[in-house]
């Protein structure tokens, strides 16, 4: 008999990167590969195998997955719209993760009119000197702007995604007020983890716990206007925060996917912080798959495993998913089931995935009585 599925067994995102090549070199970008390794990527015909197993494992659960077309930059791949339209023939819910650069009116209309149901817009702060630097190429605020001024135009609804640093943090409620006059639906805020072209902002621009504690309050302030859906990646302990300041029940079960997507059945329901191998799953350009796009251990690969073999019985995947399993303040704090910590940082600080949270500056009450002992 099939084991019944649990809430930590329900794939809700998988992220694609659906190619290496990229148009920018952004200081934080997490792949390591360049623009020649791009012959690696999956071919039309194993993407369409990808996109195929994704929905068998959908059709096997309550919910069919978002998937989430990313890169490298995905409108450098030459065939997107086709593999785009086949994963919304099979049910998928198809959004699409880009720089906005290269979206001109006739992109912008490719993508709505292949049911796309959510474009995410990385700006990486409020002025074109801030973005700029951390995207390293002039003039790039000013054509993700445009590109976005693009999208709007169709009513094609997209979000605001930001990587919070410490060269930008201070721009970060003039992010939230660019994305609602651009007409964005919401604003995701990533915490910047150590992976990548990354690992080199990690000793000068990553912010410190009690820098994160900080933002992690201001954002607490600006989601409880209620003007933009808002959700934090990459920093789980945001759960945590929200609890404290009383907010919990006026964004009780907001969807992990970040937001009522358009397509989505508009269901709220709770969410753990970190969701990698979880909730989420990411598959890089070569058919690896990850727990997340941040935490660099492999799962498998879906060109000699089934996405499902690799979902239901991987020992990592499965390692993850125990709050009981976290190690340090992370295992013994109360916030552990709603928080659980960046797997991704804990990594990259120790090479141990289960180990605690190496930027939360939160000491659990749990973690001082066992000092004492």
């Amino acid at each position: 008999m099939k084991e019944a599925l649990g809430p930590n067994k329900v794939l809700r995102l998988l992220f694609w990167e659906t190619t290496i090549k990229c148009n920018l070199t952004c200081a934080h970008c997490r792949r390591l590969e360049s623009d020649e390794a791009a012959f690696k990527d999956l071919s039309t015909v194993h993407a369409r195998s990808l996109i195929e197993q994704l929905a068998d494992l959908g059709r096997a659960q309550a919910m069919m997955p978002v998937l989430v077309f990313s890169g490298g930059e995905p409108l450098c791949r030459e065939d997107l719209f086709e593999l785009v339209g086949h994963a919304k023939s099979l049910g998928i819910v198809p959004a699409l993760a880009t720089n906005g650069t290269l979206i001109d009116a006739s992109v912008a209309k490719t993508i709505k009119d292949n049911g796309i149901v959510r474009v995410s817009v990385s700006l990486d702060g409020a002025t074109a000197e801030v973005h700029d630097k951390m995207r390293q190429l002039e003039g790039s605020f000013e054509r993700a702007v445009e590109g976005i001024g693009h999208l709007h135009d169709i009513k094609m609804p997209f979000q605001v995604n930001i990587t919070l640093t410490r060269h930008n943090a201070g721009q970060l409620e003039d992010v939230y007020e660019l994305a609602k006059s651009l007409g964005a639906v919401a604003v995701h805020i990533f915490m910047l983890v150590p992976i990548g072209c990354g690992q080199a902002l990690a000793e000068t621009d990553m912010l410190s716990p009690e820098q994160y504690e900080q933002k992690m309050l201001e954002i607490c302030r600006l989601d409880g206007r209620g003007q933009l859906q808002m959700k934090v990646t990459c920093g789980p302990h945001y759960e945590r925060v929200i609890r404290q300041q009383g907010l919990h029940q006026s964004r009780m079960g907001t969807d992990p996917s970040g937001g009522a997507l358009p397509g989505r059945s508009g269901e709220r329901r709770v969410s753990r912080g970190c969701l990698a191998g979880l909730g989420v799953l990411f598959v890089g350009h070569q058919g690896d798959v990850f727990p997340c796009g941040y935490l660099p251990v492999k799962c498998g690969n879906v060109l000699d495993d089934k996405l499902s073999d690799i979902w239901y019985n991987n020992q990592d995947l499965a390692q993850m998913r125990k709050s009981s399993g976290l190690e340090g303040k992370c295992g013994v704090c109360g916030y552990r089931q709603v928080c659980g910590g960046c797997r991704g940082r804990a990594y990259a600080a120790t090479g141990n995935y289960m180990a605690e949270e190496p930027f939360c500056a939160y000491i659990p009450p749990e973690a001082v009585h066992s000092d004492k002992r």
